[in-house]
């Protein structure tokens, strides 16, 4: 009998989806590299999925779960979407208005001066077209001997912003200004913010941003809470001394999918998660149970903390932690600020996969959660970590500990 493998089931089948949706084009080590993985686990999962899908060439036809109907669905909500984000270039569209980032009036007045004066000084002579145009000739010529420096000035501006674009949609445009600064440091540029602020307002480029969104957590008055060990302070310098945890839902199609979330407030990395169609006990159970996991088991006198939610209070889930010796810690009912760093998650989560669309299958939007996740945690850049991804800071902070250790 082959062990036990340490990865929950839910997780082997999600990361089987995300390298099918692929197509062939991601090899299996770099599906794998996003997700956690060697090359040959994910290669092993995908052989064992295929012979039980009755797969034995290990094509990759389209699952039998999603119909032609759900998939028409899906690619008309997309390019609703697409549509959308192309909003002032479409049919009937009208101009920019005047001072807007497109045209602006006066924007290039003087460089156009001096360079009519430039074109048709040999005709007219440069003293009277100054005059004609009331600009100076001491000026005009300054704009001479520095255009060599602007046309130099410009192809770099147009370097670094073919580099943005590059960032911007390789993030699935999700990323802003500092994160996009923060991208380019780390791939060795030393350039200015503002620099790359002002080229992202000129070629309309921006971070998603999120509208507020409703309360989900539903108390049970009778269970009695735990103590609350955090008191609003997101701060440790230790992993594993402190986690977070969370419940959210999405809406597909006229359904909802739930998401349980644990988070390691040290790293910020997401360490467990669950997803279904319901919203019982067992959907955090599942995600603390793959954050004990991860973590390979030993995760003794770590403080779990989350709000006062059904799930969360329930005695199941209470059995469940003190069989791992978690010791669970509750905010108060309807302050969001107790869980802040969890609903800050959440926020970033629903901004960067559902930004004006609707998941219209629960395949799609278990795939693309499942993707986020795992972009999240190797390679999304975090503002709290100096700009390191989750598992960056923590090869990082492990390392350090190693050479505290040695010395």
């Amino acid at each position: 009998m082959g062990r036990k493998s340490p990865y929950p089931g839910e997780f082997r089948n999600d990361a089987v989806s995300l390298y099918r949706a692929g197509g062939g084009r991601r090899t299996y080590a770099a599906v794998a590299a996003d997700i956690g993985v060697t090359g040959e686990t994910l290669r092993s999962w995908v052989r064992q999925a295929d012979g039980q899908d009755g797969r034995a060439d290990g094509s990759r036809s389209e699952p039998s779960g999603v119909s032609r109907d759900e998939e028409l669905a899906r690619l008309r909500a997309e390019n609703g979407r697409l549509r959308k984000a192309e909003k002032g270039t479409g049919t009937r569209a009208r101009d920019p208005a005047p001072g807007g980032p497109v045209f602006r009036r006066g924007d290039e007045g003087m460089t156009r001066r001096w360079d009519f004066i430039s074109a048709h000084r040999a005709d007219f002579g440069v003293k009277r077209l100054c005059r004609m145009l009331q600009v100076s000739r001491s000026g005009f010529y300054r704009h001479l001997a520095s255009a060599e420096s602007r046309a130099a000035g410009r192809r770099d501006d147009e370097e670094l912003v073919a580099e943005i674009h590059e960032i911007h949609s390789s993030h699935k445009g999700t990323y802003g200004v500092r994160r996009v600064h923060a991208e380019l440091r780390g791939f060795g540029h030393t350039v200015n913010r503002k620099r790359v602020e002002r080229l992202m307002r000129l070629n309309g480029l921006e971070g998603r941003h999120l509208r507020r969104r409703k309360r989900t957590t539903v108390p049970d008055r009778l269970a009695p809470p735990a103590p609350d060990l955090v008191r609003r302070d997101f701060t440790t310098g230790q992993l594993d001394e402190k986690w977070c945890g969370d419940l959210t839902y999405v809406q597909v199609g006229g359904a909802w999918l739930y998401l349980a979330c644990v988070i390691d407030i040290c790293s910020r990395r997401v360490l467990g998660w669950s997803m279904a169609s319901h919203m019982r006990a067992e959907l955090v159970i599942d995600a603390l149970k793959m954050a004990v996991a991860a973590r390979g088991g030993n995760v003794g006198g770590v403080i779990f903390h989350a709000d006062r939610g059904a799930q969360y209070t329930a005695p199941t889930f209470a059995q469940v932690s003190d069989e791992y010796d978690i010791r669970r810690s509750m905010g108060r009912v309807g302050s969001s600020y107790d869980n802040a760093l969890a609903e800050s998650f959440w926020q970033g989560l629903k901004r960067e996969t559902m930004h004006q669309r609707l998941f219209s299958t629960m395949r799609q939007a278990r795939l693309e959660i499942f993707e986020w996740l795992t972009y999240y945690n190797a390679r999304r850049r975090h503002s709290a970590l100096n700009y390191l991804s989750p598992v960056e800071f923590e090869q990082q902070h492990l390392q350090a500990a190693k050479l505290t250790i040695a010395a």
